[in-house]
Parts: structure tokens; C-alpha cells; sequence
């Protein structure tokens, strides 16, 4: 496969570790490029739902390409989000070109691009940590049942239902609280003369210039990869909102299966031991 050169991607809200995950989806994407630099704006991993027993050869391979991409030569920062903030402790940490940090600043042709995760708005998440968690295991558990809905859709030759959008779009208060997450993200961005904010988090992909008495900013979210199967991509000076299409064919790369175990063993063993130390 001739693989597309690309200056920057950006991508949030894998969530591996659920069964929401299109990670077979996302190797393809990953497969498909060559990134000078790549974004990981948070929640790659999400080690509020982590658990042992699940964590499959497809998520692994996810986690193995990202490396890969780092041992090549491509620049990965990670953003460390709420499902991941385990990670946290380890900010500014840098191991060859991979970093870890909670939020990063880049200068992008002359222009100054703001990226982090975004959970710093969200109130549930900062004053009721246990609410959110609780509503993180029922959206994976709608997900799973939204894919077995649309497995049966597609039987029937049907298009696809998003109940979880039907759900954020007929709520006021999910929709206000959208509108003002990039609100204050653009606020934020213009007070501190930033060109560009890229977020994540509200699994909400967007590209539109935000604006308010003080100027204006170009306010970017990567989406995700539970529902949306999208990325952000920065070449020759422009942004791309990248969504994956169902026609695309997903690439199996090869992987070791001895590889595999080990890796899965030692992904679980530190995950899970991270995790009853919070």
C-alpha cells in the first residue's frame, strides 16, 4: 500500500481496552499514512474501563504501530486525557521521539497551534469522578448494543442508527454543553493569541473559526474512534477533518503471535497495577 505523507495528524478518543474500539479500523488509517508528527490528544487507552480479560490482538496492534511510528522517525506526542490520566504522573516525560505530556504547543508555519485533551472543562469529571466513570461504562455498553442494532440494519439492508448521537442531539444539556466546551476553548485560545486549539474529548469532530470581541481562532476537534472514525490532518498549511469510510479495506499487518502475548501481558500487567494504585 503507497502510504500518504502527511505533516501532522491528530487523533483522540480510541478508548482501546472497550468494545467500542473500531481498532481494526484505525490500523488501517495508521497504515495508510506517514506522519511527520502525530497527536495523540488523549484517551488512547482507557484505563477507567480496563480490564484484564479484554484487551484483544487489534487493540495491541494499535499500540505496536504507534511505536513503530516513533522508531521510524515520526515525532508522537501523547496528550494524556481523563480515561488516561494514570499517565499523567509521567508528564514531560520524552523517550526518543515519544513524549508524554498534558498538553502541547507547536508552532505550525508560523502560525501557534494549542493542543490538549479538554476533560479541564468538564465538571463532571473534576468535581464527580464517579459520575463520569459511571456514564463512561454506559456509553461502552450502548455502543455494543448500537453495533448489534446496526449489525441487524444492515442484514435487513438498512442505514446505520447513531443511538448515542439521537441521545446528545435530543438532549439540551448535552448540546449546550458542547457549544460551550468550544466556546471556552476558542476564549482560552484568543486570550492567549493562539491560531489554532485542537481538542478532543467530546467525541464531537469539528474545523470552524471561533471569534469574539478580543479576535478569532480556528478551533479543531479530532473526534474519535468509537463513532465517528475521524482525524485531524495539517499538510502544506491546511487542515483536513479525515473520516473513515466503510469501503476502505482493512490492512492486516503482521504481528508475531509470541509478540502478541507478551505484549498484551505487559500492557495488562502495568495497567491494571497503575490502576489499583489510584
Amino acid at each position: 500500500m503507497k502510504k500518504r505523507n502527511v505533516d501532522l495528524v491528530v487523533i483522540s478518543d480510541v478508548h482501546l481496552g472497550t468494545y467500542g474500539c473500531h481498532a481494526k479500523e484505525l490500523l488501517n488509517y495508521l497504515s495508510s499514512i506517514k506522519p511527520k508528527t502525530l497527536i495523540l490528544n488523549g484517551d488512547i487507552i482507557d484505563i477507567w474501563q480496563f480490564r484484564k480479560s479484554y484487551f484483544p490482538k487489534s487493540h495491541l496492534k494499535i499500540v505496536k504501530k504507534i511505536l513503530d511510528f516513533a522508531a521510524r522517525g515520526t515525532k508522537v506526542y501523547y496528550i494524556t486525557g481523563n480515561h488516561d490520566e494514570m499517565l499523567r504522573k509521567f508528564s514531560e516525560t520524552t523517550m526518543g521521539n515519544f513524549c508524554i505530556d498534558d498538553k502541547v504547543v507547536l508552532d505550525l508555519d508560523g502560525k501557534k497551534a494549542w493542543f490538549f485533551h479538554g476533560d479541564v472543562f468538564d465538571s463532571s469529571v473534576q468535581h464527580a469522578k464517579w459520575i463520569a466513570k459511571l456514564g463512561g461504562i454506559g456509553y461502552d455498553y450502548l455502543i455494543l448494543m448500537n453495533r448489534f442494532i446496526n449489525f441487524l440494519l444492515a442484514k435487513m439492508g438498512k442505514e446505520p442508527y447513531s443511538l448515542s448521537k439521537k441521545i446528545k442531539s435530543g438532549v439540551k444539556k448535552a448540546v449546550k454543553f458542547i457549544s460551550d466546551f468550544e466556546t471556552t476553548a476558542a476564549d482560552l485560545a484568543i486570550e492567549n493569541n493562539y491560531d489554532y486549539v485542537i481538542c478532543g474529548h467530546i467525541h464531537e469532530p469539528n474545523m470552524v473559526r471561533k471569534q469574539n470581541k478580543r479576535g478569532s481562532v480556528m478551533y479543531l476537534n479530532s473526534g474519535d474512534w468509537i463513532e465517528n472514525l475521524t482525524a485531524l490532518e495539517y499538510h502544506k498549511k491546511k487542515w483536513k477533518l479525515y473520516q473513515y469510510t466503510k469501503e476502505e479495506k482493512v490492512v492486516e499487518e503482521e504481528i508475531q503471535e509470541a509478540e502478541v502475548k507478551l505484549g498484551v501481558h505487559l500492557v495488562a500487567t502495568m495497567l491494571f497495577n497503575n490502576k489499583v494504585a489510584l
